[in-house]
């Protein structure tokens, strides 16, 4: 997709795969983000409905800031029309030395991300800044819920990426165990 970003307008309800650690995210509205973690220490993660801080700061430059219920704070400045992304991300010491805990769908596991933070250290903080490469681009529209919609697999952004797991209206096509497959 060769959309031209330049207003909040165009950013909010856009899905973005890009590849440092092959992080993801969908930009779901103007107040959330979902997201998949395919990749590093906490891969398999993957979180609906994260409230966040999405600003447009110059025309087509966007930052998205949040805080999970892990501790871990979560910086990104998106340049969607050169295909760049810049992130740090501040994990606590308990998620560098347990990431196994947050490895699951949060929403379901609130209590226990919110319970670890309080059992375990948080600090020194482990903070990993890194420039990523933006390597799809969705127009999936705002409040789509099945964007971010099952776990992360082996493969998911490469099938993503060449047109096997969504079809024309951004539904994800009926599956044959992870063999998508249009009916």
């Amino acid at each position: 997709m060769n959309k031209e970003f330049h207003t909040l307008e165009d950013f909010v309800g856009t899905h973005f795969i890009y590849t440092y650690d092959n992080g993801w995210e969908y930009c779901k509205n103007d107040h959330t983000v979902d997201y998949r973690i395919h990749g590093g220490m906490v891969a398999g993660r993957w979180v609906k409905d994260q409230e966040a801080h999405i600003n447009l700061l110059t025309d087509g430059v966007y930052k998205i800031a949040w805080t999970e219920p892990t501790g871990t704070d979560v910086a990104l400045d998106f340049i969607p029309n050169e295909h760049k992304l810049n992130g740090t991300i501040f994990f606590p010491k308990w998620v560098q030395d347990h990431p196994e805990i947050t490895v699951c769908y949060q929403n379901e596991h609130i209590d226990l991300m919110q319970e670890s933070r309080k059992k375990y250290d948080t600090y020194p903080k482990m903070v990993v800044p890194e420039f990523a490469q933006i390597t799809y681009i969705g127009d999936v529209g705002t409040d789509n819920g099945e964007t971010i919609a099952e776990a992360p697999y082996k493969g998911m952004t490469d099938d993503i990426r060449n047109g096997n797991y969504y079809d024309e209206n951004y539904r994800i096509i009926k599956k044959d165990g992870h063999k998508y497959v249009q009916e």
